[in-house]
């Protein structure tokens, strides 16, 4: 008989147990409900799918690019700066220069809506001003969260721009 009531003990703890797990797991919200940061997305700009629109510029080696070492270095420093500047300014979200020595130099992603604003910020650059540089334009369609890239980025840099 005790063996009885132990046996039914311990399916009616089995069974509270399957109850109580059943509507935990009703209680807890999906993964997707737990990450999703509203005020995250808003801030980045993101639509429904965590996506965005910016402009990429493709900056290729262009037709003036002989001059002094000493010309070539101050070019290149203001360059820096003024990609700096863009960035500082939330127009500029990623950028950086490719390797090796093809005619494609560099990649800027911009946040801005049109590809005449993003030319605009381009025409600031004393690269493509001095036509050491030219670029071409592009929309792109890619995560929101390349917004945050600037902040990071100045979390794990020793050294600044």
């Amino acid at each position: 008989m005790r063996s009885l009531s132990v046996r039914l003990s311990l399916g009616t703890l089995a069974v509270l147990f399957l109850f109580a797990c059943q509507n935990k797991a009703m209680e807890m919200p999906s993964s997707t409900e737990q990450s999703f940061d509203s005020l995250k997305a808003q801030e980045y700009g993101a639509d429904d799918y965590g996506m965005r629109k910016y402009v990429i510029a493709f900056l290729n080696r262009g037709p003036n690019r002989d001059m002094s070492p000493e010309k070539a270095s101050k070019l290149q420093a203001a360059h820096m700066k003024n990609i700096g500047a863009m960035a500082e300014a939330g127009k500029l979200v990623l950028a950086g220069p490719f390797f090796g020595n093809d005619d494609l130099r560099d990649l800027y992603f911009f946040n801005v809506e049109t590809i005449e604003e993003a030319e605009a910020l381009t025409n600031t650059d004393p690269a493509i001003q001095a036509g050491s540089l030219v670029l071409e334009l592009k929309e792109w369609y890619g995560s929101a969260a390349l917004m945050a890239v600037n902040d990071i980025h100045n979390t794990i840099a020793k050294v600044d721009i």
